[in-house]
């Protein structure tokens, strides 16, 4: 089969990889039909995440057909059209009993990372009876790729971590896939003021029609001096990190308000500084969070509901054999107008 392989920092082709086969009772062996490129992908280009060795299969969303399973697999047939969760899970360790499945000691976050991953004709799921959804007919598999992982996290590690609430101030710093997934789920929570923060201006008028409030492009104005002008001073309740690097962590600790929650998202590679000397005495809850995919049926029967449209996060469109092209379009997203995009089999 052809996969998308990466080669260390910067380095990636399309070739040729043996087809995976069932190797445990519980996997099933999924032909993907739909998948997609993560901002976290592109952190792993960049080295950040130490545990994904030259040779990976890269990716870990999509939506497809299951061509095999092992004979522990209760819940699927052959044949069946499913959704590819990002977090493997077992179901059964102590982490998956407390709804930590991004810890599962058999799971977690291992596709496109510790084994290889949806940026293939066919990948093998491990645990297949808990880490793929049944896909009902008629349902538009472009709008099911993003529940793989982008809505489950926006919603999870910002919202539920940030704890929103009713009339709360939120500021989202950064308006790329996954800060625009946290941006259509906060709506759930009705905050009075969302406030998008990024350099994109293409990205912020994007968050603009998905109901962003305020937009502060920081390449044209100083971010902390105007949130402290629309918040008299005082900051936001809530601050999302949404990139993944030392200068949005440090921005979302200078705007938030006594009392406030951080929720951080973005996937860091470098170290970043904590500015305890300021916030030792203000209230702050700081939470870090790896997707653990609890919210995803909730969403589900949201998207299917059509009371959450994530589809208008996607902008492209490419045949999966144009995957090294679509790197280059999701990775310049700026000059491309990109969001999220499709990648068919």
């Amino acid at each position: 089969m052809k996969a998308l392989v990466y080669h260390g920092p910067g380095k990636k082709s399309w070739e040729e990889k043996p087809k995976p086969v069932v190797t445990i009772p519980t996997d099933a062996i999924v032909k993907i039909s739909k998948t997609t490129i993560c901002g976290t992908d592109l952190h792993i280009m960049k080295c950040d995440v130490a545990t994904v060795t030259n040779g990976r299969i890269l990716g870990h969303e999509g939506v497809g057909i299951i061509e095999e399973i092992g004979n522990a697999v209760s819940n699927f047939k052959k044949g069946d059209h499913v959704l590819i969760s990002c977090i493997t899970s077992c179901g059964k360790c102590e982490y998956c009993k407390k709804g930590m499945y991004s810890h599962c000691e058999k799971g977690g976050w291992i596709l496109g990372n510790t084994i290889d991953g949806t940026q293939a004709e066919y990948v093998r799921i491990p645990h297949a009876d808990n880490s793929l959804y049944p896909i009902p007919a008629g349902a538009d598999e472009d709008t099911l790729v993003m529940l793989s992982d982008i809505l489950p996290t926006g919603f999870e590690c910002g919202v539920l971590n940030g704890q929103v609430k009713p009339g709360d101030t939120m500021a989202i710093v950064g308006s790329g896939p996954i800060g625009l997934a946290t941006l259509l789920t906060a709506q759930f929570y009705t905050p009075a003021v969302i406030l998008m923060i990024d350099m994109d201006d293409n990205r912020l008028q994007v968050a603009k029609t998905f109901g962003a409030t305020n937009l502060i492009n920081i390449n044209q104005e100083d971010a902390i001096k105007k949130v402290m002008e629309l918040t008299e001073g005082k900051g936001v309740d809530v601050a999302v990190e949404a990139v993944g690097i030392p200068a949005t962590f440090e921005l979302c600790q200078s705007i938030i308000a006594p009392g406030g929650h951080i929720a951080n998202i973005g996937v860091h590679g470098k170290k970043v500084d904590l500015h305890l000397e300021t916030l030792w005495s203000h209230n702050i809850t700081i939470t870090t969070r790896l997707v653990d995919t609890v919210t995803t049926p909730m969403l589900f029967k949201n998207v299917l509901s059509h009371k959450l449209d994530p589809l208008k996060l996607i902008t492209h469109h490419f045949k999966l054999d144009d995957i090294v092209h679509a790197y280059d379009v999701f990775g310049n997203a700026a000059r491309e107008q990109a969001l999220k995009v499709i990648l068919e089999a």
